[in-house]
């Protein structure tokens, strides 16, 4: 019977392996695997920090903040299960998808709470959008969209992408705070306080394992992180007062980043019940503003678009898979899995569903194929019946891997051509851009709005095409659509 099993186990092992030709990429099981998990637990946050933020919009009538939550979260780990799902089956990337940080902000406390828009309609927007998508994508044009990206956009979306990455983790580390006068700086309380104190010991374990060269670095250094918390909290230690009056005086503002997380998230039986949001989108399309609703598509629709363009684009970059012109070959089959993800994820009653950047975890731990996105969605769909991993993990320890993989991913700046100013600029721009804006698709609008500019100033109009052109032009308008109060007059 055991040599039975042995052989069943090893006959599974190979049909993954044939499925996903781990040959062809030069992986095995164990390492993606391994890739899938390192992606999960750095980005499984999401599990609670998309029912917090869309809750604050979304609200059933006759179910109780306490249900709503508890009903997001289970509609999070769904959409993030189906969509990835497709990005493994379908498309075999090792691409990790859930509900957009950013734009789960945008659909919530812009439009819903800022515009006034129903919850209802917005999620129609989101379903509108996904549609737009799955067509665009079907005929080849967000494709043809992508491909049109300069070349020093494509190599600096990689370094734009770290950098991105590492001022996100080290925010949520502790190790730098808002400043009211030079917008960040140093943790004014640093020694005192155990996050930022365990956070940077985490961080420069992790990476002395993986200088050594120890398979797992990564999830070693996210276990490590988190137990060194547990053990501090044990000891009596507690998060650093983040309201201090000290730090208000100093006008400095730090995350709110518990030492170690609240008692475990359980789901009753009523909240496996998503009927009050799965459906939604439909009594929203029945109560649609024309103008107002199309606005408010496309501007979900121009962020998703360009923030999944850069994240597809740099997390392929940092696996190896682009091709000498940059580009991603097979490109539309993740885009359609992408495209598939906000479409469900809408009807199911949550924000756009996008491809995550935190797939460079996974990445970077040898994750080439779609078996690292198999792995992460039965982990999101396990996480239904267990408690979220990530309630266990402190967000500050699976954010110790974004800065290790935003110094991994400069590397990439490496291929830019930086003694030509029309390469440098533009791909200057870019990197900038992404961090300081907190958006990969600003910085990619950076990029592409400056490059036939740039060209066309230094007399090389020939190497420009009318692409460019209209792209540059398509972000200008967004951005006059975003900013200069097109959206609330249309309201």
């Amino acid at each position: 019977m055991g040599s039975s099993d042995t052989n069943d186990g090893g006959s599974a092992a190979g049909g993954l392996a044939e499925y996903f030709d781990f040959e062809a990429h030069g992986t095995d099981l164990r390492t993606e695997v391994l890739a899938g998990l390192t992606t999960f637990l750095t980005m499984s946050y999401i599990v609670v920090v998309n029912p917090t933020i869309l809750a604050a919009a979304i609200q059933p009538d006759g179910i109780g903040p306490d249900r709503t939550v508890q009903m997001i979260a289970v509609v999070t780990i769904l959409s993030a299960a189906v969509a990835t799902l497709v990005m493994a089956l379908y498309a075999k990337r090792p691409f990790a998808q859930a509900p957009g940080l950013g734009l789960n902000a945008f659909f919530a406390f812009t439009v819903v709470l800022g515009l006034g828009i129903d919850w209802q309609v917005a999620l129609a927007a989101v379903v509108v959008e996904g549609v737009v998508f799955l067509a665009l994508t079907l005929v080849g044009a967000r494709t043809y969209i992508i491909e049109l990206f300069p070349e020093p956009v494509k190599l600096a979306v990689g370094a734009g992408i770290g950098l991105f990455l590492a001022i996100i983790g080290l925010e949520e580390m502790r190790v730098v705070a808002g400043d009211g006068s030079t917008f960040v700086t140093f943790n004014p309380v640093f020694a005192s306080d155990p996050v930022a104190v365990i956070s940077v010991v985490g961080l420069l374990v992790t990476l002395a394992l993986y200088a050594r060269g120890i398979r797992g670095s990564i999830v070693l250094g996210i276990v490590a992180t988190s137990l060194m918390g547990y053990a501090a909290s044990a000891l009596g230690y507690s998060a650093y007062p983040y309201d201090s009056p000290a730090l208000e005086e100093m006008g400095v503002s730090l995350l709110e980043v518990p030492l170690v997380p609240d008692a475990p998230v359980t789901y009753d039986a009523a909240s496996y019940n998503v009927a009050p949001l799965a459906g939604a989108f439909l009594d929203g399309l029945r109560s649609v503003e024309p103008f107002s609703f199309a606005l408010v598509v496309f501007t979900f629709f121009f962020v998703d678009f360009f923030d999944t363009a850069g994240t597809l684009t740099g997390v392929s970059q940092a696996a190896g898979f682009l091709d000498d012109d940059g580009n991603l070959p097979d490109i539309e089959k993740p885009l359609l899995a992408d495209a598939v993800g906000t479409t469900v994820g809408g009807m199911l009653g949550t924000s756009t569903v996008t491809t995550y950047v935190e797939s460079a975890t996974g990445v970077d731990e040898g994750g080439r194929t779609g078996m690292t996105a198999l792995v992460v969605a039965l982990l999101f769909l396990a996480s239904l019946a267990l408690v979220p991993l990530a309630v266990a993990i402190p967000t500050y320890a699976s954010h110790v891997v974004l800065v290790v993989v935003g110094i991994i991913m400069l590397s990439n700046v490496a291929e830019i051509a930086w003694d030509d100013l029309t390469y440098s600029i533009p791909a200057g721009l870019t990197i900038f851009v992404m961090p300081f804006t907190y958006s990969i698709a600003y910085g990619i609008a950076a990029g592409i709005v400056s490059y036939p500019v740039v060209k066309l100033a230094a007399g090389e109009r020939e190497d420009t095409r009318p692409g460019h052109w209209v792209l540059a032009a398509a972000f200008v308008l967004y951005f006059v659509v975003r900013t200069g109060g097109v959206l609330q007059g249309a309201v």
